[in-house]
């Protein structure tokens, strides 16, 4: 859905945005794209349409009015009452204002306030590989109030191939690209082959002695019972992210392991949890973290279609 919006924010407090001085001042106030001033501006718009929509009901009523009380006086009465009522039902979870709040954050990138000193991204310590020798649980997945300009080139850059792995094995693409998302920090942390070219596995899958595709050889942290520990591991090296799809695809698709899983694919955290209690993972907070970064794709892409 789209709005058009295009210009700033406003930090005006409690009052309606209904005239042409407080419309310049949310276009003078442009220049500050901090989050909590883009939440504003978006409150600030769905009061216009709700005083708007509550006068058009009015109006159409218009025609039971006796006229006998009716004059200037109880018109601005009307007026200033429904802008009363528009402000105190804006602003509200789910409304329309968390629609142009979303959007305005994603034309001006805007991931955190401005104001704040450090980042409002909540940051999840590294997760622990899994007790799984085929799989690496990677790195943590920064999850922030509204996806990232990063997030979103991620989820874009990898649909074709999800959308494809999806058709085979029928895993919900949003999953996958979630799972790859939380595994790889967002494609900040892909794992690289020797001399840093992409090896393209994003989901941590080792390479197994089965394995006779290339191999990338990096350092990962293990943990047994607890105890974090650095050691050098071997893990699958794909041509294509297509070909990475393909064979997670193929590794949860099809593995008896995973069969459970595969079937709670209605439900994020039914799917996350699934997957840990199969042993993909041995970090306690896998599945939580899995079903945020699941939900931050279906996110996006339903804002896409």
């Amino acid at each position: 859905m789209s709005y058009g919006l295009t210009f700033g924010t406003s930090s005006i407090d409690n009052s309606l945005a209904a005239d042409a001085q407080s419309l310049g001042q949310l276009k003078l106030q442009a220049g500050n794209n901090s989050a909590s001033a883009t939440k504003e501006t978006a409150k600030q718009f769905e009061s216009m349409f709700m005083k708007e929509l509550l006068k058009s009901m009015r109006d159409a009523n218009a025609s039971m009015k006796s006229g006998m009380l009716d004059n200037a006086g109880s018109d601005l009465g009307t007026d200033l009452l429904d802008q009363q009522f528009a402000v105190k039902m804006s602003g509200q979870p789910g409304g329309l204002s968390s629609i142009i709040e979303a959007q305005l954050n994603r034309q001006m990138g805007v991931t955190a306030d401005s104001k704040a000193t450090t980042p409002s991204t909540t940051t999840a310590p590294a997760p622990a590989p899994t007790s799984n020798p085929l799989h690496h649980v990677g790195h943590p997945s920064n999850i922030s109030k509204a996806p990232s300009a990063g997030q979103v080139d991620f989820v874009n850059k990898l649909s074709d191939a999800a959308a494809k792995a999806e058709q085979a094995s029928g895993i919900p693409a949003s999953f996958m690209i979630g799972q790859a998302g939380h595994e790889t920090g967002w494609g900040q942390h892909e794992i690289k082959n020797k001399g840093g070219s992409p090896s393209f596995n994003l989901f941590g899958i080792k390479a197994t002695p089965g394995w006779t595709g290339r191999v990338a050889e990096v350092t990962t942290t293990e943990y047994k019972d607890g105890v974090a520990a650095k050691t050098v591991a071997k893990f699958r090296s794909y041509g294509s992210y297509e070909e990475a799809f393909k064979d997670y695809a193929k590794l949860v698709g099809s593995s008896p392991r995973y069969a459970q899983a595969k079937l709670q694919t209605a439900s994020p955290q039914a799917f996350a949890s699934g997957l840990q209690k199969a042993g993909y993972a041995t970090d306690p907070e896998y599945a939580a973290k899995l079903s945020r970064a699941i939900n931050t794709t279906l996110q996006l892409r339903r804002v896409q279609v």
